[in-house]
């Protein structure tokens, strides 16, 4: 058999392939069968490569390159499977996974959750048409190299910049290098600030007392019907976000006013961005964009009142400080005394909006469910708030909702910190987070990585690795939080194991005030109320947006709880039953 012309050795492989399995099946024919109609042409000049060809007749020449096309898909879809991670989706030429993704559409946290789970190394490799190649990871210290050790070399990356581009601009979630540097530094020291803390204290307070109890307390009354947690506790952070982050209150809680125009401004476009970030083809949403139709139409308007009325908060807080002796301590005054440009303020104060708005509230709303599955967990959680608070006894507000309480007594707060956690360990408010690698790298499994590959640790999916957790890692169980030694509840686990706060350079800055918050609401419902789900054999599904919701919201009845100062606090209908 002729041997192919060196000069098609310097094709492209498929190429290659294809000219070597025509060569093959045509010189057999050529040998093997008396050929009596001699092709004059060849589409793909195959006479060239070999004499023999031009013995082959046109039907023929038509039939083997049918039939080497169906031969070099063969070749080419084993070569790529063997490229391919052993665990993962099954792939196929051109379209990779697409169908194992369609097929598991409704499903997809589970479905990578079992394909890392059955991975030796807890990593996978996703090729899907329309997508980038991407890495997806529940391996520790893979998480730690590319949050920490490779940091560089990872960052969000313009796909991600691109979807978030329009409503965060170059706030400091949305942007990588120098301009992230230059805003984590001035909102480390913001944060690290004591009159930062003591406002979000005396907010909460006032936000609890003035509206989140009182509203409760109306549902707690004869016909007063189910409330949505969930709704609740979203409208309460968007109040509390906005009075710490902003200086102004939306007054979202308010059950005699209407949903403010910010608030739903805000519903709009995060729930148009999730959907980009989810969109199996990202040219599809870049085209409505370009055309300006249909949803990418909707968040151009819905960003343009955001924007605006931040505007107007920005203009009417400077023209403020030339009439009003004493400086605000709200985040968007402190920005502006900072003198960074209007635009920078307007990105940076959306982007904490975004990020406080909705991230407590998923946590608390799982963390309720969780409870009311878990009442010995709920009781644990009552005897240690009202232990605390009988430590207190001396204060003048002591019968007020969290009244009292300070981050130090909070951060002493080993039970409910213990339930937080595990709550967040099994719905993590973020599902996932992806960086975008910079150049070609190894991950420290082994798994390669090019330049331009996403690459996604999965927060959802860590917290149910047995590698990681144990056998009883899809139980709820403080124990494995409550071994730790009394001083490393906050930092006894490591980031990389448990990211629901990332770790390295990028870490939460917001983490502290995030568990403050969370403890606040927590003490304030837990000890007046008693929650109880509308349907108790109903399991919610976790739905990963932005930030993680639960689909359905959680409706619950509400009923007071009666406190004793010796024996801690009961629901009022098991106390009336036990004076009977």
């Amino acid at each position: 058999m002729a041997p192919l012309p060196t000069s098609h050795r310097s094709l492209p492989l498929p190429k290659y392939i294809y000219l070597d399995v025509c060569r093959c099946v045509y010189i057999y024919v050529a040998d093997h069968c008396v050929l009596s109609h001699p092709s004059s042409t060849s589409p793909l000049s195959l006479e060239s490569v070999n004499p023999a060809y031009s013995m082959i007749p046109g039907s023929y020449m038509m039939f083997f390159q049918f039939v080497g096309c169906c031969l070099l898909l063969l070749l080419y879809s084993l070569r790529f499977r063997s490229s391919s991670p052993v665990h993962g989706p099954r792939s196929y030429p051109v379209i990779g996974c697409l169908v194992a993704f369609y097929e598991n559409r409704r499903r997809l946290l589970d479905w990578y959750t079992e394909m890392l789970s059955a991975s030796p190394t807890q990593t996978i490799v996703v090729d899907r048409l329309g997508a980038r190649r991407t890495v997806v990871t529940a391996n520790p210290v893979n998480v730690e190299h590319i949050l920490k050790g490779n940091f560089a070399n990872y960052p969000k990356g313009k796909p991600f910049t691109d979807v978030l581009g329009d409503l965060l601009g170059k706030g400091i979630f949305n942007v990588d290098g120098e301009m992230w540097s230059a805003q984590r530094k001035l909102v480390s020291h913001e944060f690290s600030a004591r009159t930062l803390r003591e406002l979000e204290i005396a907010v909460l307070e006032a936000e609890a007392l003035d509206r989140l109890v009182p509203a409760l307390e109306a549902a707690a009354e004869p016909g007063g019907g189910a409330v949505d947690m969930q709704d609740v506790l979203r409208r309460f952070a968007f109040d509390v976000i906005c009075r710490v982050s902003l200086g102004v209150d939306p007054g979202c809680l308010d059950p005699a006013l209407p949903a403010p125009r910010l608030a739903t401004a805000f519903d709009a476009a995060a729930g148009i961005i999730a959907r980009r970030g989810a969109a199996p083809v990202a040219a599809v949403w870049k085209i409505k964009r370009a055309l300006d139709i249909g949803s990418e139409r909707r968040l151009r308007e819905e960003v343009k009142v955001i924007h605006e009325a931040v505007m107007d908060l920005i203009r009417s807080r400077k023209k403020e400080r030339f009439l009003v002796n004493g400086a605000r301590n709200d985040l968007l005054s402190r920005m502006i005394e900072c003198g960074y440009a209007d635009e920078e303020i307007r990105d940076m104060v959306i982007s904490f909006i975004m990020a406080g708005r909705d991230t407590t509230s998923s946590a608390l709303t799982w963390f309720f469910w969780l409870l009311m599955r878990h009442r010995d967990v709920e009781r644990d959680v009552l005897d240690e708030i009202t232990s605390m608070r009988q430590q207190l006894q001396g204060s003048s507000s002591s019968s007020n909702a969290g009244e009292g309480f300070d981050l130090d007594d909070f951060r002493r707060m080993r039970v409910l910190h213990a339930a937080l956690s595990e709550t967040m360990r099994l719905y993590p408010p973020v599902a996932w987070d992806s960086k975008h690698a910079a150049a070609a790298d190894v991950l420290p499994d082994g798994t390669r990585v090019g330049a331009g590959d996403r690459v996604t640790y999965f927060q959802y999916g860590m917290g149910r690795m047995e590698a990681i957790w144990g056998s009883d890692a899809a139980d709820f169980s403080l124990d494995r939080w409550l071994a730790l030694p009394s001083d490393g509840m906050a930092g006894g686990v490591s980031p990389f194991k448990y990211p629901v706060f990332q770790g390295g350079p990028r870490t939460c800055l917001g983490r502290e005030m995030a568990f403050a918050q969370m403890k606040f609401v927590a003490c304030a419902v837990l000890r007046r109320f008693d929650l109880r789900p509308v349907d108790e054999g109903r399991t919610p599904v976790f739905l990963p947006l932005l930030t993680s919701h639960m689909a359905g919201g959680l409706n619950v009845t509400v009923r007071r709880r009666v406190e004793d100062a010796r024996h801690g606090t009961h629901d009022a209908a098991t106390t009336a039953g036990k004076t009977h």
